[in-house]
């Protein structure tokens, strides 16, 4: 709501300058307070053609419309300086208010026009081949501009255009572990679209472009947390459907240590202290409490297959997938965790490479068992290599306080059993009660922002107490297409509808094992995300 607040104002303010300056270049004041003819009219003080303002009303577009003929307004005024280009790309109304009351300011013609001519000249002393005359045109440049000012405005064009575009509309991304496999591989980099699911307006805006969480080299945070803006969403252009791939915030990623390999939130590493082991750099961070606490929007991204949208009850059952009370279809590639016992028969590993196994597929353990995570297709190819040759398929038992919701409840859960579990839906009600409390204590709490406390075995939100709860917005429920190779939400839960980034699109470069020097996937480049 502030967004449209200011976008708002922003418009009002505008619409009352051009009232204002309006008469200075010829055009009646009271067409600059006509949504759409003051576009219109503004576009023709300038030198565009009439239809160009309309585009100031197209989304996205209209923030490069309005800013280039704001710009083209000031030289319209004879004023070129840097300093009034950039006051114009930054808050138009304070400079034309400037020019309207200003009896200095004096409307000097089309601007556009004015350099459309002057261009039109120098293709014809181009073409005539006189370089006298061309030095003079040169020398005589109705805007001139230093050097430095072009490789400036340049470079601001250009980071302002591809930081735009990646806010809004396109952002790249690499897949950078094996959850995904073998949709998506380790070295995969995806154009996601953010308009697909609804352009989400940022809520941090002090930021360094083109960065989204942390400062390469440096190590830190990329990003101021205020001022921030509220979330808002604009609608979508498709709807979210089960078994389509979703990018999106890390649910909870809030409160993270970062070390050079991984992020790992607060509540999993008090959870299970074993990762402790795992990451050298961890012990440290953990024993200072040095951790990062971030904004939703800063939050590291994911992505996996959304396999239970809202409203869905979704059980797990010997590895397959349960919606509704009806197996969901497998994805074409899914991936399960095999022991491998080669019975003496030597393993051929450029045959394993020309089968998509790679040192990413690989896993070994403590107790030296040894084998791969694998696709239905890679394990008939791998017994066709020699009858001796045998795969055993890994069936994981319960792991106490490993699954969500981290209690009781779940402490008889795996990966391959789980739930059943409902799905919350924007709009549903749901009792509350000992056994329900700890599926929804952290949608009420945290990512509905509530004050909820339990006491003397009554439950409290908002200082009232409450034996149901209503959903103020959607969730899904996303998983790896590795299922035994994925941290999703079998391990941390729902993914809320205001954490969602957007839709992959296609993969427009892949590495082998996400390094270029072991090779390219020429196969991958240029094919579509979506259909793996």
């Amino acid at each position: 709501m502030v967004v449209l607040i200011f976008f708002i104002l922003f418009y009002i303010l505008l619409s009352i300058s051009l009232f204002f300056l309006f008469p200075k270049t010829g055009v009646e004041g009271w067409k600059g307070l006509v949504p759409g003819l003051n576009f219109v009219e503004w576009a023709e003080v300038v030198g565009r053609p009439k239809w160009f303002g309309l585009l100031a009303f197209v989304p996205i577009v209209n923030f490069f419309i309005v800013t280039g003929m704001a710009v083209a307004m000031a030289k319209s005024f004879g004023r070129n300086g840097f300093g009034e280009a950039a006051l114009a790309v930054l808050y138009a109304p304070i400079l034309f208010f400037k020019y309207a009351f200003g009896d200095e300011y004096k409307y000097e013609g089309k601007a556009m026009e004015k350099e459309a001519q002057y261009m039109a000249q120098i293709k014809e002393a181009q073409k005539e081949k006189s370089n006298r005359k061309l030095n003079k045109l040169l020398n005589n440049h109705p805007y001139p501009k230093a050097l430095w000012r072009e490789w400036v405005e340049s470079i601001f064009f250009a980071v302002f255009a591809a930081a735009f575009i990646r806010m809004f509309l396109i952002e790249a991304y690499v897949i950078p572990t094996p959850s995904m496999e073998g949709s998506l591989n380790v070295g995969d980099y995806l154009f996601v679209s953010k308009a697909s699911y609804g352009i989400r307006t940022p809520q941090t805006v002090a930021m360094i472009p083109l960065l989204h969480n942390r400062v390469p080299i440096l190590g830190s945070e990329s990003y101021f947390k205020k001022p921030k803006l509220p979330y808002f969403r604009l609608k979508p252009m498709n709807d979210i459907e089960r078994e389509g791939k979703i990018v999106f915030n890390w649910p909870v990623g809030d409160s993270v240590y970062i070390t050079s390999s991984r992020s790992y939130s607060v509540d999993m590493i008090n959870r299970n202290p074993a990762y402790l082991s795992y990451d050298r750099e961890l012990p440290k961070l953990v024993e200072k409490k040095d951790f990062v606490v971030r904004p939703v929007d800063k939050k590291d991204h994911y992505i996996k297959r959304c396999v239970g949208i809202p409203g869905d009850s979704l059980q797990i059952i010997n590895g397959e997938i349960w919606i509704n009370g009806q197996k969901s279809p497998r994805p074409k590639h899914i991936q399960y965790q095999y022991i491998l016992n080669t019975n003496g028969v030597a393993i051929n590993q450029n045959r394993l490479k020309e089968w998509g196994v790679d040192n990413s597929d690989y896993w070994g353990n403590r107790n030296s068992l040894q084998g791969y995570f694998l696709d239905d297709t890679q394990v008939e190819k791998i017994k066709s290599m020699d009858p001796k040759i045998q795969l055993t398929q890994v069936n994981h038992r319960a792991e106490r306080g490993k699954m969500y919701p981290h209690t009781a409840v779940s402490d008889g859960w795996s990966v391959d059993n789980f739930g059943p579990i409902y799905i919350p839906k924007k709009g549903a009600t749901v009792e509350l009660n000992a056994e329900s409390l700890p599926f929804y204590q952290r949608v009420i709490n945290v990512y509905e922002d509530n004050d909820l406390k339990v006491e003397n075995g009554k439950i409290w939100i908002n200082g009232n107490e409450s034996s149901t709860y209503t959903f103020k917005q959607d969730y899904y429920w996303g998983m790896g297409d590795n299922r035994h190779n994925s941290e999703d939400s079998r391990m941390w839960g729902y993914i809320p509808h205001d954490h969602l980034v957007g839709e992959p699109l296609f993969i427009w470069f892949s590495a082998k094992e996400g390094n270029p020097f072991k090779g390219i996937h020429w196969d991958r480049i240029f094919t579509s995300a979506r259909d793996k």
